[in-house]
């Protein structure tokens, strides 16, 4: 059938429809992460925070979301935290199989492209969205990669529940052509932009882990700023024995009745 122009709001009638036949509609998932890269010149600075959440419960409060991927490549990790897992230990071993086969030293877009691959042929059902950062011999490369397969190649990333706020500190404090002697000064931007997430983000917290990655050194700086450190209660508070009365006591035993039957088989032959 034949459309005009403009924009097309059939599948919007749809949805509207099912929802008043009573049919709930898929929600949005929250990936309750902030994990963050940017270029430097000759090098990449990557970030993320240290909490795992199920649902509204911190289940980790110190769990390490940058992954191993090769020599020079590592890859952050925001969602399902067993699919970040499994999907990178995954690439990391077809990547050392391929500079096996080769012979040369694996490049970024080798990665990124196995992963891309990957997640587009599961639809978006594996819940990993990654930064992925490395250099190689063509120089520093940093990309994201969304659960469903696409990706984009930007000289600053974030991606997670706490990007929003993560993205405004790199949107005004980033420069480009970053020399080498800002190491120091892309790394407290890095820093920074994680904090942002981790403070404005319920999703996000805990401490941050950051990794510098030049061509021919990756530094990794696990907890390397921890903002959320418990500082020792002014006053102890102890209640002596008693202080709250027992109002009422009933011990139940749990075995009501028991009873024993043995059981006699058939003697053993021993001829």
């Amino acid at each position: 059938m034949y459309r005009g122009s403009g924009f097309d709001f059939s599948n919007s009638l749809r949805n509207d429809f099912l929802q008043r036949k009573g049919v709930a509609l898929p929600k949005a998932t929250s990936t309750g992460t902030t994990i963050v890269g940017c270029i430097f010149k000759d090098g990449i600075v990557l970030g993320a925070d240290t909490r795992a959440t199920e649902g509204e419960i911190v289940a980790d409060k110190n769990c390490e979301k940058i992954h191993y991927i090769s020599e020079s490549i590592r890859c952050c990790g925001a969602g399902t935290a067993a699919d970040t897992e499994f999907v990178t230990a995954s690439i990391s071993s077809n990547m050392e199989l391929h500079a096996l086969h080769t012979g040369r030293k694996p490049r970024v877009v080798a990665a990124m492209t196995m992963l891309k691959q990957y997640l587009f042929k599961y639809q978006g059902n594996v819940g990993a969205a990654l930064v992925l950062g490395g250099v190689d011999s063509t120089g520093a490369h940093l990309f994201t990669v969304h659960p469903h397969g696409s990706t984009d190649k930007l000289p600053y990333v974030t991606m997670g529940s706490g990007s929003l706020a993560a993205m405004a500190v790199f949107e005004n404090g980033w420069k480009p052509n970053m020399e080498a002697d800002q190491r120091e000064e892309a790394l407290k931007l890095v820093c920074d932009a994680i904090a942002a997430g981790i403070f404005n983000d319920l999703g996000s917290g805990s401490n941050i882990d950051a990794c510098v990655i030049t061509a021919s050194h990756t530094e990794t700086l696990r907890n390397f700023v921890k903002p959320n450190e418990r500082i020792a209660k002014e006053r102890k508070y102890g209640f002596r024995h008693g202080t709250t009365a027992i109002k009422s006591e009933h011990i139940r035993s749990l075995v009501v009745s028991e009873e024993i039957t043995p059981i006699r088989g058939e003697a053993m032959d021993v001829s």
